[in-house]
């Protein structure tokens, strides 16, 4: 069973900032496993919690995280920290899902970091009831197939990447046609410029008959 929540900043109708948080550990082993790229993973730092996870937008980046949704996301998983809900100044670590290590070596919902520079940090001061009741409001249980919609996801993308390269070569095949057809108009007109022609007089004064032009062009 996965949670989901409506946090500021949430699009209707999307999965845009959408959270969702894992139930147990266990779950979040898949939630490790099939999360997407569009995905920020949220933890109280040094502490047990939960797994909460945004998925953002297309195209937009951890640094980019509306300031409300932050809050939002912070506010939830210091909540549901055993330790970090009794307390304040509580710090939040997060970072983006393609960030997340596990080995074979670590503990059920235990994970690590690819790299330590993509970790952010932020804190919060102390519990919100307001922000809290209002996403209880928001919840949702579901039971999605994680492997389905990760397929899914992939599957789009792949497709897209595939129309965006079709549409790249078709450009680039109309360019080099365009710029062919300037190099012949070109070629065209310097066929006709006045200096490369011969009047009728020229021609005349050049050739006393038809077989002299004749025996030339020959």
């Amino acid at each position: 069973m996965v949670f989901h929540f409506l946090p500021r900043g949430y699009v209707e109708g999307k999965d845009d900032y959408l959270i969702y948080m894992g139930r147990d550990k266990y779950e979040n082993e898949e939630l490790i496993k099939y999360g997407l790229p569009t995905d920020v993973w949220f933890h109280v730092d040094d502490m047990s919690s939960a797994h909460v996870y945004l998925r953002l937008p297309d195209g937009a980046g951890i640094d980019g995280i509306p300031a409300d949704t932050l809050e939002d996301c912070s506010q939830l998983v210091k909540q549901n920290s055993i330790q970090g809900c009794k307390s304040n100044d509580v710090q939040i670590v997060y970072t983006p899902w393609g960030n997340l290590k596990k080995t074979a070596s670590m503990e059920v919902g235990q994970v690590g970091f690819h790299d330590e520079k993509l970790r952010r940090y932020t804190k919060v001061a102390r519990k919100s009831n307001d922000i809290l009741n209002r996403l209880e409001k928001t919840r949702r249980e579901l039971q999605p197939d994680f492997k389905t919609e990760k397929e899914t996801y992939e599957a789009l993308v792949r497709g897209k990447r595939r129309a965006e390269e079709r549409a790249t070569r078709a450009a680039e095949k109309a360019a080099k046609e365009d710029s062919k057809r300037q190099e012949d108009l070109r070629s065209y007109k310097g066929l006709m410029k006045s200096d490369n022609m011969t009047s009728n007089a020229e021609m005349r004064d050049k050739y006393q008959s038809v077989e002299d032009f004749e025996d030339d062009f020959m």
